[in-house]
């Protein structure tokens, strides 16, 4: 059974690699990329309860869009936040920025009239970046003689950041080369590369799933400070 779903991105974020499907000469964007992910959403019979394209929210006042994002979230299980490298704009406050309010009421649990909408399951995607690496944000390591990755969360939005890392008891070890590791399912918010989640949806979304249904084992962060 499909799955409604909310997207949550930077649109004109440009510091993506540039997708084969588009002329050399077009400027790839976040956008272009929620694009495909919309075509196989819809082989799946998935609901992308996201914008519709060409939907531009800054024509509207920020009350109306909190209005329209509030409505979608609500009626979605599923969360996909796309990481792109210049998802985040530094010289604004987080709580001026869409993407934080996204991820904060995606993780509330929020009633309305006889029903409460369930916390989202939620799932981050890192975009490559110009130069096709994924590096900024999922670097891949040898360690323990096999493979594992660094996750550089420094630069992401605080809700994020907190919701990484943040089972209550997560599967740790460290290898003989003095690398402590998680395994498992150790962040609510669990992250996965663009080109790993694109070739198995359904599998990810299952991932973000089975997560949400054991959101007690998680320190969950919902509400931003007031000084980020």
């Amino acid at each position: 059974m499909g799955k409604k779903i909310f997207v949550s991105y930077k649109y004109a974020d440009n510091s993506v690699q540039h997708l084969d499907s588009m002329p050399w000469y077009e400027t790839t964007t976040a956008r272009h990329y929620v694009d495909v992910l919309q075509f196989k959403l819809d082989e799946e019979d998935h609901i992308n309860k996201g914008e519709d394209d060409g939907e531009d929210l800054s024509d509207f006042a920020d009350e109306t869009i909190w209005s329209k994002l509030r409505e979608k979230i609500y009626d979605s299980s599923v969360t996909i936040v796309l990481i792109s490298p210049g998802m985040r704009d530094s010289w604004k406050s987080e709580k001026d920025q869409w993407i934080p309010w996204e991820i904060s009421y995606s993780l509330r649990e929020t009633a309305r009239n006889d029903r409460t909408s369930r916390r989202n399951g939620v799932l981050a995607v890192v975009l490559p970046d110009n130069s096709g690496s994924y590096d900024y944000a999922l670097e891949k390591r040898t360690c323990c003689n096999s493979g594992c990755n660094t996750w550089k969360r420094d630069s992401f939005f605080w809700i994020l950041r907190e919701n990484m890392f943040n089972k209550k008891a997560p599967t740790i070890h460290n290898c003989n080369q003095g690398t402590t590791v998680y395994t498992g399912w150790f962040s609510y918010i669990h992250m996965v590369r663009w080109e790993d989640f694109i070739s198995n949806i359904n599998y990810w979304v299952g991932v973000a799933e089975s997560i949400q249904n054991n959101k007690d084992d998680y320190n969950i962060k919902v509400n931003m400070p007031d000084n980020i």
